[in-house]
């Protein structure tokens, strides 16, 4: 498991790239995880593995819709360079591939020994390693059922998604007033009413952002939310909730929109503070939107409790 761990400096350095390139973004006056669909490429979607048909997850997903916004792929599947191989494909000669990150723990062998004698629990190692991946588009040779891009759903069948999951989670909701808020003490979504919203993505993509904060009630994924507002702890959970709208969004194609862009100071502050804020609010907005997700097929499989979404 040596190869797998990597010096604190490697680590550091790691965190440091992927969140100057945010940073950079958002200075810009960018979002990163509200892109351009309109002028891109492929159509509005979660990046996944082309092998494993695994979506991917945390801050992958902003690196990646970062890479297809940019470089113009009408896909959002990717494959690393023996996955291609494994397939029948290869990548094309002289291709760049994208950087995206795996980050995990692990206990060594010396520690397992170790507590095995003085009958305590082991102690992890994190480690956080970087591997490359390319798009479908970078590849030749690929199977048809690899190569060919999944069917975009109809624009009827968006909306009544987003509308059915909303209520699948059985959330209280309350619409009315001209703010949108989650009541943490008595556990309830605060919208205005549908009619003051610009237009119907405006409306669901803040209804899913409260769904956000919603799952971290401490019956659900238990995330605190005692913060004082202007704190950086307030900053990390607004974007935890912005990340989670985001993701959810995409799942249900429906186009990401700023929900907080007066925000936007106080998230540049926390990402130049801390370079692992993104990594851990994406990371955060991953479990919020598979949670939410869950919801869907209520009726299939057990509803994830904050023990087991972990």
């Amino acid at each position: 498991m040596s190869n797998l761990s990597q010096s604190p400096a490697c680590r550091n350095a790691l965190y440091q790239d992927v969140t100057d390139r945010i940073v950079h973004e958002l200075e810009q006056g960018r979002v990163p995880w509200v892109q351009p669909w309109n002028a891109a490429g492929c159509a509005l979607g979660m990046p996944r593995s082309a092998a494993t048909r695994r979506a991917y997850s945390g801050v992958n997903v902003l690196i990646l819709w970062d890479a297809v916004i940019r470089r113009g792929y009408v896909t959002q599947e990717w494959l690393t360079f023996r996955q291609a191989l494994s397939l029948g494909g290869h990548v094309n000669k002289g291709e760049r591939g994208t950087t995206i990150c795996y980050a995990d723990r692990f206990i060594p062998k010396a520690e397992r020994e170790r507590a095995a004698t003085d009958g305590d629990e082991p102690s992890a190692v994190p480690f956080l390693k970087r591997f490359t991946v390319f798009n479908i588009e970078q590849c030749e040779g690929l199977p048809p059922h690899v190569a060919t891009a999944p069917a975009v759903p109809a624009a009827d069948d968006r909306f009544p998604a987003a509308q059915a999951l909303i209520i699948a989670t059985g959330a209280v909701i309350r619409e009315a007033g001209g703010e949108a808020y989650y009541h943490r003490s008595e556990d309830f979504i605060r919208l205005p009413p549908r009619t003051s919203f610009i237009s119907p993505e405006d409306y669901y993509c803040t209804a899913l952002h409260e769904l956000g904060h919603w799952s971290a009630h401490a019956s659900r994924l238990n995330r605190d939310l005692q913060h004082r507002f202007g704190s950086s702890a307030y900053a990390r959970e607004e974007l935890i909730a912005e990340l989670t709208s985001a993701f959810l969004c995409a799942h249900l194609g429906i186009t990401p929109q700023v929900r907080h862009a007066d925000y936007l100071a106080n998230w540049l502050n926390l990402l130049k503070d801390d370079p692992r804020a993104i990594f851990h609010a994406a990371s955060q907005a991953s479990k919020a939107s598979d949670f939410l997700l869950a919801f869907q097929t209520a009726g299939e499989a057990e509803i994830p409790t904050a023990e087991t979404a972990e």
